[in-house]
């Protein structure tokens, strides 16, 4: 559970180290989590040189890689996973309202570049109601669960080497995806919580010109950061999800995506310390 200093990858986090039930860790340098890999500079950027990253696994649409393909660490394979490919076909297929029905930190230019346009669209709760929608898809969708599924599986595998997984910010798709291998793996609710929102701080330094252009021309300061930064109610809803459909992360596991017991206990074997 510890931001690295990383200089050309944003959000950078290894899990290792994350406190599990029984006085357990999970093993330092084997699954890690960022922001999308578009600057990373292995040269310029030795701290993630020394990971040894073997696999990337890319959770943003076809759309937003196209715009900011990964730069891969040296002898490091790509695994697409399109977390959101059903939610962005069901929004082209409804017509209008399908920007703010993705992960607004892929198009957070439109969505703060005009503070009206922003609060007609997401004020006034609108913008919790939109996260509390993005994450029960990323529980209920097919296609997060074969993302999901995808990342629990490589993680099983002692082939994989170290793993990185990312979207666009690093903190919605991402932190679902680290709020799944934690509570497989023995964390409690509150370091799930605290994982999560460990985010912030590196996701609005990363989008405070953003920000503060937004707040100049007028918008609200609390409306952008709902957009930028995560919140407990977006992680709750997710979790809601799980319990209502399937009434256990096990559960949801085993069911929702597809992942054998098996799978499950030789990825705890490689990642419990």
């Amino acid at each position: 559970m510890t931001a690295t200093t990383a200089t050309t990858v944003a959000n950078l986090r290894d899990l290792g180290g994350t406190p599990l039930s029984g006085g357990r860790t999970v093993r330092h340098g084997l699954v890690l989590r960022s922001g999308q890999l578009d600057r990373l500079d292995a040269d310029a950027d030795p701290v993630v040189a020394a990971l040894g990253i073997r696999t990337v696994l890319d959770f943003r649409t076809d759309t937003e890689r196209g715009d900011h393909p990964d730069r891969l660490p040296a002898g490091a394979r790509l695994l697409i996973a399109d977390a959101l490919a059903d939610k962005m076909g069901a929004n082209a297929a409804g017509g209008s309202g399908a920007a703010p029905g993705t992960i607004p930190a892929a198009q957070l230019k439109d969505l703060l570049s005009d503070p009206a346009v922003a609060e007609e669209h997401l004020g006034g709760g609108k913008v919790q109601a939109l996260f509390a929608g993005i994450y029960r898809s990323l529980v209920s969708s097919g296609s997060a669960q074969a993302a999901y599924r995808l990342l629990l599986t490589e993680l099983a595998d002692p082939d994989a080497g170290p793993l990185l997984f990312h979207c666009t910010a690093g903190k919605d798709r991402t932190g679902w995806g680290a709020t799944v291998v934690l509570s497989l793996l023995g964390a409690d609710d509150e370091t799930l919580m605290g994982e999560y929102l460990s985010v912030n701080p590196a996701v609005r330094i990363a989008f405070a010109p953003m920000i503060e252009g937004f707040t100049a021309a007028g918008g609200d300061p609390e409306l952008a950061l709902a957009l930028i930064g995560v919140y407990p109610s977006y992680l709750e809803a997710a979790l809601d999800e799980v319990s209502t459909r399937y009434g256990s992360m096990e559960k949801y596991v085993r069911e929702g995506l597809g992942v054998p017991d098996g799978t499950v206990e030789a990825l705890r074997a490689r990642l419990i310390a």
